[in-house]
């Protein structure tokens, strides 16, 4: 009776915390270039075209991605309206389900409490888990459907008397991952559980015919709109889903700066922030725990779990942080586990890695302050950098403070609150970092000021936030440069005569650019063109062009 007190208690907690850490303050920016805008642009115009089925982007149907999240955000739309705050609004939700999720998985793989609760503290306090939880992507709402997924067969594999509905459970929720992001939905928990019953030395535990109705179900939720979609729009949708958005960028890398063999682990290091070094002590302490005949399933499991994520997306050639996500909650675990073992055991290891981080956090205020003069010009409040800054040094003094009375428990909840004082800032220095990251204020300038009549020119990362803000048809200029890597159904200027041509079919062209894209326009244009600056707002140039 104590015990489930105690779980009820700490799932409070934690959706307590998951509100103030997802949720709370949503809408206080608005939705950001390039990618929040294309997910929710794709939800508006699902709802302009009166579909539920079709993505739609630009006017015509788009198939980077599968349907499950646009279903969400066209449904948060239609209850709540058009917004940053409904778009943000169920990755929020789904990054708090992972918390539990975690709970739960670390609750059944240790049957403890406190280090369950651990868990799921760690995990929603890691920067880049906040992150993804505050943004639009499809990237949180897949990796806790994985997780669910990889939870669910655990469950059933520990407990027999669950065995039926874990392995049920567990193919349901791979089948919403592929609805929600492709094969890899039912790629990384088929290999996850395979690796494991390979280390247990139990494959047999495949052969049930829980698993025959498991894929069953399976092929009942995640088919029918593929199919559906390959009916309706055959070798189109094939060849953009399947070849240009999963094959392809195994073979070709998309952002080439990333394709290094060091990339995914660098990214670790730092989507665990502010818990990179505890991480990185506790992935040395899982190797260990996983090599004795005896060891408790549950290491052997997050072992599994994190090698199959490496396994799959290592080798390919497109390389994103958002790609990794999926592990992240087996870090939070594998983390958990270190520091409660670690200080129940006062270890020197725990002191020394727990003080590390505290100086380390210590010397980032410092460092802040010492170059905030050459970047005030971004940010001219300085009165909130300098709070900022005094209050991550004060957390980061109560630290070394509860270090040397080993108190170490402490320590983890305040480590828990080093984002949240990082995010601190953001509403006070709203105005000044929003027009950098969206193209609200720059589109709401040119509607207001200005009869817009024909599609207005882009810079390629602003196309996406143009259009959604304005409602208008665009274009997008980049000289030169490459076209989007799934092809947009919009004009492409890549050359200055298609650039000319462009701007004499409109009698007044307004354009909003980056200052790069500026020469370029200004060659192209030439002597035959009058080109106007309206207005500068971040990163963006309002221009008029004309002919002379």
């Amino acid at each position: 009776m104590r015990s489930q007190s105690n779980n009820i208690k700490y799932i409070i907690i934690l959706l307590v915390l998951s509100w103030l850490f997802f949720i709370f303050g949503n809408g206080i920016l608005s939705l950001s270039n390039p990618d929040e805008v294309f997910y929710a642009q794709t939800a508006k115009e699902m709802i302009q075209h009166n579909s539920w089925m079709t993505p739609y982007l630009f006017g015509s149907p788009q198939f980077e991605k599968p349907i499950l999240l646009y279903w969400l955000l066209r449904s948060a739309f239609i209850i709540s309206g058009i917004s940053a705050f409904s778009a943000r609004f169920f990755p929020a939700v789904f990054a708090a389900l992972g918390v539990i999720a975690v709970y739960w998985l670390s609750l059944v793989g240790f049957r403890n409490a406190k280090k369950a609760f651990m868990s799921g503290l760690i995990l929603m306090s890691c920067g880049f888990y906040i992150g993804m939880a505050r943004t639009v992507f499809t990237d949180m709402i897949f990796s806790v459907l994985i997780v669910l997924s990889l939870a669910s067969f655990f469950w059933g594999y520990t407990e027999r008397k669950n065995k039926a509905a874990g392995i049920l459970l567990s193919f349901i929720f791979s089948a919403m991952a592929v609805l929600a992001k492709g094969p890899l939905g039912l790629l990384i928990p088929l290999l996850s559980v395979t690796l494991f019953l390979l280390f247990r030395k139990d494959l047999r535990f495949f052969l049930s015919r829980y698993f025959l109705w498991g894929i069953f179900i399976f092929a009942l939720i995640s088919c029918p709109w593929y199919v559906l979609m390959i009916k309706l729009y055959g070798t189109s949708f094939i060849n953009e889903f399947f070849y240009n958005d999963h094959l392809r960028r195994i073979i070709e890398a998309e952002h080439l700066g990333n394709d290094t063999w060091y990339f995914y682990p660098f990214s670790i290091f730092v989507s665990v922030f502010p818990w990179s070094l505890y991480v990185l002590i506790s992935l040395v302490y899982l190797v260990r725990r996983t090599y004795p005949k005896n060891t408790p399933a549950i290491y052997h499991f997050l072992a599994s779990w994190i090698c199959a994520v490496l396994v799959i997306f290592q080798p390919a050639h497109s390389k994103l942080i958002s790609y990794i996500l999926p592990l992240v909650p087996a870090l939070a675990i594998a983390c958990a586990d270190f520091i409660y073992e670690s200080s129940l055991l006062k270890k020197s290891s725990m002191t020394i890695v727990s003080a590390l981080n505290a100086v380390i956090l210590f010397l980032i205020p410092l460092a802040l302050i010492f170059i905030y003069p050459r970047f005030k010009v971004y940010f001219p409040h300085a009165a909130t950098i300098y709070i900022f800054s005094s209050a991550l040094s004060i957390l980061a003094i109560s630290m070394l403070f509860f270090i040397i009375r080993k108190k170490f428990t402490a320590v983890t909840y305040l480590t828990a609150m080093v984002i949240p004082v990082f995010l601190s800032p953001v509403p006070f220095i709203r105005s000044d970092i929003e027009p950098y990251l969206s193209s609200r204020d720059a589109c709401r300038y040119l509607l207001k000021n200005y009869t817009v009549s024909g599609p207005i020119l882009c810079s390629k990362p602003f196309a996406r936030g143009v259009r959604y803000y304005t409602d208008k048809e665009v274009a997008v200029m980049n000289t030169y440069g490459k076209n989007f890597f799934s092809v947009h159904p919009v004009p492409f200027l890549d050359t200055d005569e298609k650039v000319r041509i462009f701007l004499r079919v409109n009698p007044a062209t307004y354009c909003v650019l980056r200052k790069s894209a500026l020469e370029d326009i200004r060659r192209a244009a030439n002597k035959n063109f009058r080109l106007d600056i309206l207005k500068v707002i971040g990163s963006q140039y309002i221009v008029k062009i004309e002919p002379a």
